[in-house]
């Protein structure tokens, strides 16, 4: 993965509560066992018409609206648990998802694949929106190593929560098996050790 430390970016708002991930990357694309390609159908049924041509209405289809950060509504995630959600988001460009909630198993699928979760309090979030559609240049910036998001342009900032383990394997661009490997040599040193004692 991606190391992860500071990012400065416009946002894409999408401002609707309870997307599920079923919306974010329909079942019937899940037939594939790589993480690429997915971002070619993020919110497939919400971007195109049955014919394939791209909906003017959806967000990801403006021109006006890019970045590495989406903005979503209240219970970003909920719904089954496929990890394929947090794939086709990042594959597509996002490196950070803010809402004022997020489903449980999305947010943990987000953090293993180098997705950062940011939750903020609701009215901060509305703030988000209000920044975005005052113009839709503004810029954030989501620090991870201070778990800082600020609204560059009023200066208005908020803490978020991550976990020690996990805030350093995004630092680091570890997955899992990564951050296994990084302690190879004191593994190997206590075997050593245990296998003398």
């Amino acid at each position: 993965m991606e190391k992860f430390r500071k990012i400065q970016s416009t946002a894409v708002p999408l401002p609707i509560e309870e997307v599920d991930t079923d919306q974010i990357i329909p079942a019937r694309f899940l037939k594939a066992t790589t993480r690429e390609g997915f971002g070619d159908n993020l919110f497939r049924d919400w971007r195109y018409e049955a014919d394939g041509t791209p909906k003017e209405s959806f967000i990801l289809n403006n021109p006006l609206y890019g970045g590495t950060i989406l903005v979503a509504g209240r219970n970003f995630g909920c719904g089954s648990s496929r990890e394929h959600a947090a794939w086709a988001l990042y594959d597509y460009g996002f490196r950070v998802v803010v809402s004022s909630f997020f489903a449980d198993i999305f947010r943990g699928n987000a953090l293993n694949n180098g997705l950062l979760p940011v939750q903020v309090p609701e009215p901060f979030l509305q703030s988000i929106f209000t920044a975005i559609e005052a113009d839709p240049e503004t810029r954030f910036v989501v620090d991870l190593e201070a778990q800082l998001f600020t609204i560059l342009a009023s200066g208005q900032s908020v803490g978020f929560e991550i976990g020690p383990y996990k805030k350093m394997c995004l630092l680091n661009g570890y997955d899992d098996i990564d951050f296994l490997l990084s302690l190879r040599d004191k593994i190997e040193d206590f075997e050593q050790k245990r296998a003398i004692g």
